[in-house]
């Protein structure tokens, strides 16, 4: 780009509207650099919660300091000028001996033609040679938001004596409740750190397929009773069946209530579901009480406490990185299903939030 070039960028503008909007890019600053996007993808999960206005950021205001939504004056209104968190940019200009032109980065900065950066505020990953540019979209945000529910499943059995993501998965009988792309992510990590069965659990073809495509067992939830399945398969002794882990990645009660169901006594649950309702399915006085199970938050935001500094967000992405050369063709093969042009972002989110169009993955193709 060049100094005087416009950058445009995806937005929504009122509840079930999108819109593109544009503004001019400043000169090139010392210590900046400027990428061009190649591609941008879509968190379908997090996005359609602005894109239909059910974001809790929409309703009340996030108070940083305590930590719990005020009712009032919403941290976020309409038109929401940025949404996305998946981009791959290749480095145009640079100011900074941080990076170089040419180079191909993974950035978390919205849905948009290009972005000027400054290493020491912005994350950004520099992506190895021999990785598949598209394969980008996941380091900087989506692998390491899967990257780091393995490493809350470590900390619940290792505690503070982690040495890496495998500690929490490794040997065991794993249930993955929700096969989107965080869901077959998770998956997939498992199975990479030594998981002894992993088992995605939905009922969407494309997706079921999706999951025995990337070497993981798949059960249609429309045919099976997933609580049943793992408690028959998986028995560890009299009064002692089912799985050891499951990792819930769908934003519905009744799908939490179907993770509590299908544990073993005393196992935990790592949620990474974004819900914006309510849980009255969950039941808590059911399996979650009798059987003294956990259930414990992975949220991209917050490693486990106890781990201290050295798992921080540059080094899940590292991580992320390692699972994209180990697999990256099965993913490129069956998680990526749509790659689309940029221009056409507003109809396709449209027909996703209308379930008038299904996809695992979207990919908006902005620059080549």
């Amino acid at each position: 780009m060049s100094e005087t070039d416009t950058v445009t960028v995806l937005g929504v503008d009122s509840p079930g509207q999108l819109y593109f909007w544009s503004y001019p890019e400043g000169s090139l600053g010392d210590g900046q650099f400027r990428v061009e996007t190649l591609y941008s993808g879509l968190s379908a999960g997090t996005e359609l919660t602005f894109f239909k206005g059910t974001n809790p950021y929409l309703q009340a205001r996030w108070d940083e300091d305590y930590g719990v939504f005020v009712p009032g004056q919403p941290s976020q209104c309409f038109p929401v000028r940025f949404l996305g968190y998946m981009e791959v940019g290749r480095v145009t200009e640079s100011r900074t001996p941080a990076v170089v032109a040419g180079e191909m980065l993974a950035m978390r900065y919205g849905h948009k033609t290009g972005h000027t950066a400054d290493p020491c505020r912005e994350f950004y990953e520099v992506l190895p040679p021999d990785l598949d540019p598209l394969l980008g979209i996941y380091v900087a945000q989506m692998g390491p938001i899967c990257a780091n529910g393995l490493l809350h499943a470590a900390a619940d059995r290792a505690g503070p004596n982690v040495r890496g993501l495998g500690d929490g998965v490794r040997d065991r009988r794993v249930l993955v409740t929700g096969g989107g792309v965080v869901g077959l992510l998770i998956g997939l990590f498992a199975r990479h750190h030594g998981a002894a069965s992993v088992v995605v659990a939905d009922e969407t073809p494309a997706r079921l397929t999706a999951a025995r495509g990337l070497g993981l067992d798949a059960i249609d939830e429309s045919r099976v009773e997933v609580w049943r399945y793992c408690k028959e398969r998986w028995v560890h002794g009299p009064g002692d069946r089912g799985a050891d882990l499951v990792f819930q990645c769908r934003a519905q009660a009744a799908s939490l209530r179907i993770a509590l169901r299908s544990l073993r006594p005393q196992g935990t649950v790592i949620d990474l579901a974004f819900y914006q309702g309510g849980a009255e399915q969950v039941r808590l006085g059911e399996e979650f009480h009798h059987n003294g199970l956990r259930i414990c938050c992975a949220q991209i935001g917050r490693v486990p406490r106890e781990l201290g500094e050295g798992w921080d967000h540059a080094r899940l992405a590292r991580e992320t990185v390692e699972l994209l050369q180990a697999h990256g063709r099965a993913i490129r093969t069956h998680l990526i299903t749509d790659i689309v042009p940029f221009a056409d972002a507003p109809t396709v989110v449209a027909a996703l939030g209308a379930r008038q169009r299904h996809a695992i993955q979207v990919v908006f193709q902005v620059s080549v």
